[in-house]
């Protein structure tokens, strides 16, 4: 079967062929993983088709891997999305660079209006002592500073990624790592505003990718499966001209707050729950059980909701409705240990966060503390663990709850000196944790719910 590409689009059907065709590069994209080419990058194509305004063809660099270039170059940056049983061909990504390849040049344009981010949690970190490899944000400064030297304008930098105020978070790292005179020129140029993005997008297979080829009637190498549902909500504060995203779905608000934890906490701190305790392969599968489907409606319910605010008209409980409809989903085939990586640098803000908040008001985070053991007991006995901090987070599983908890709770990057020190919290997780070890995931639960109010 031949390649997808603009030679072979014609073999497509018209009804699954790129809605716009960009003519110029308008948006420079550091992370082009899958998440990006389901998400942005569809906003994007469908921004261009609503306006007509074709000047917002993307340009997507690599940081570590030429995986993603070595998929899309030989197919013209063509891909398809299937989005439950709905296939389309996406036109919007017009270049792919490599690692090593020329980002400042791309950052310096005059027509680059805006760079997207889709970095990972990890990567939001000061770059590396001089001669190791730069870092996502080091390499950005590197592109602001040829910008600057360039004198090309305005530029808004829009951070994609699951990590609260994300906005905030990134302006204060790429004004570390700039001279005086280019974080003047920033503050004087460049926006980062805030956003929120919601779309499950699991790892592709070569069963997906077969049967996208079947369904396309060519071959696709840089297919993305995802579900029907998307969102994205973003701060609306920009430096110059932009796409118009918000004719293609977004939401463009003044703060972004509200819905950012709404996601982190009610989404994203379900899957990590599900990542360390549910011992299922998929999270459809994980959500199929209706003792494990409870126990998440009461996280989500007892400990996760009553953190919440600025959300007045909206409707929480039927999102959280879509929550559980969505992980149930079996045609996405989410893989839990998809989910699983990284958690020293999820946690934070997805379950560690609320359950200060709760802690605050004086209410116990139970069904966090369960999840917060499960983790514990995921990093001290996995064969494989995928972390940043895997070197001291690692155990050999025959250590006492009581140790664990104390050796992990000491890890201040993760937890705070504040976590570290409060005693409902440890007890709460090390009782947990004590149960999980003696009883198993299915019996504590049992035995925690026989027990709530």
């Amino acid at each position: 079967m031949v390649r997808l590409s603009r030679a072979t689009l014609s073999r497509v059907a018209p009804a699954a062929r790129p809605l716009a065709e960009p003519r110029l590069t308008g948006v420079v994209h550091l992370g082009i993983g899958a998440f990006h080419r389901a998400h942005q990058a569809v906003y994007t194509e469908r921004a261009m088709a609503a306006t007509g305004d074709d000047r917002w063809g993307i340009c997507g660099a690599s940081q570590r891997s030429t995986d993603v270039a070595d998929r899309l170059r030989p197919q013209d940056c063509l891909y398809g999305v299937r989005a439950g049983d709905e296939i389309r061909v996406v036109g919007s990504v017009r270049e792919v660079l490599a690692p090593g390849g020329d980002l400042a040049a791309r950052l310096a344009a005059p027509q680059t209006a805006v760079v997207t981010l889709t970095i990972t949690e990890k990567a939001y970190r000061r770059d590396l002592p001089p001669g190791g490899p730069p870092t996502a944000i080091g390499r950005l400064v590197a592109g602001l500073r040829a910008r600057a030297a360039a004198d090309a304008g305005p530029l808004t930098v829009v951070s994609c990624d699951n990590l609260p105020d994300n906005g905030a978070t990134l302006a204060g790292l790429v004004a570390e790592l700039c001279e005086p005179p280019l974080l003047q020129w920033v503050e004087e140029n460049v926006r980062f505003p805030a956003t929120m993005v919601d779309r499950i997008v699991p790892a592709i297979t070569q069963a997906d990718l077969d049967d996208m080829a079947a369904r396309l009637g060519v071959t696709d190498l840089g297919a993305v499966v995802t579900e029907p549902f998307t969102q994205w909500v973003i701060e609306d504060s920009f430096a110059g001209d932009r796409p118009a995203w918000d004719k293609a779905g977004a939401l463009l608000v003044g703060d972004v707050r509200p819905y950012e934890r709404m996601k982190l906490r009610l989404l994203n701190g379900s899957h990590s729950a599900i990542a360390y305790l549910s011992g299922a392969a998929l999270v459809s599968e994980a959500v199929g059980d209706p003792a494990f489907a409870g126990f998440l409606r009461r996280l989500m319910d007892d400990d996760l909701s009553p953190t919440l605010d600025g959300l007045d008209g909206f409707d929480l409980a039927g999102y959280k409705e879509s929550l559980l409809a969505r992980f149930a989903n079996p045609g996405l085939r989410h893989r839990v240990a998809q989910i699983a990586v990284d958690g020293s640098q999820k946690l934070p803000q997805r379950l560690l966060d609320p359950a200060r908040d709760l802690l605050a008001g004086g209410h116990e985070p139970r069904w966090i503390a369960l999840a917060v053991a499960g983790w514990m007991r995921h990093v001290t006995t996995a064969r494989e663990l995928d972390d940043p901090l895997a070197d001291r987070l690692r155990g050999d599983g025959t250590a006492s709850a009581a140790a664990t908890v104390n050796r992990l709770l000491s890890l201040e990057e993760i937890f705070g000196a504040d976590l570290q020190e409060n005693e409902v919290f440890r007890d709460l997780v090390t009782d947990c944790l004590a149960r999980i070890n003696a009883d198993g995931v299915p019996a504590t639960l049992r035995a925690l719910d026989a027990g709530s109010p």
